[in-house]
């Protein structure tokens, strides 16, 4: 049991009278700040509760594709300039992600 979870059962304990903990002392248990416990518990009350959050299994939006991959790829291939070279002519992405990508294809030392 999560953190977030284990203080939503601690409030939801407290609504229906289960157990005489404060909000502060549930907040001590969780780790959690009191305003943070405060904000959990009127999301009870309201049924707006969210155990996960919502970016969870989505693909990023700026993730390159497999196109692009092999586009980069073969254009370093056919080049024989510096890396850093190479990063300045393609220009649309950062050095560290065409230098990763790079090196897990095993084109660089």
């Amino acid at each position: 049991m999560g953190k977030k979870e284990m203080a939503v059962k601690l409030i939801k304990d407290k609504l229906n009278n289960k157990t005489f903990l404060s909000y502060k002392e549930i907040a001590e248990i969780t780790g959690y700040h009191p305003k943070y416990i405060l904000k959990l518990k009127k999301e009870v009350l309201d049924g707006t509760i969210k155990l996960v959050h919502g970016n969870k299994n989505r693909v990023p939006a700026n993730v390159m594709s497999e196109e692009e991959k092999a586009k980069i790829i073969a254009l370093y291939k056919k080049s024989n300039v510096s890396i850093r070279k190479f990063c300045n002519f393609y220009n649309s992405r950062s050095y560290s992600c065409i230098y990763n990508l790079l090196k897990e294809n095993g084109l660089l030392k």
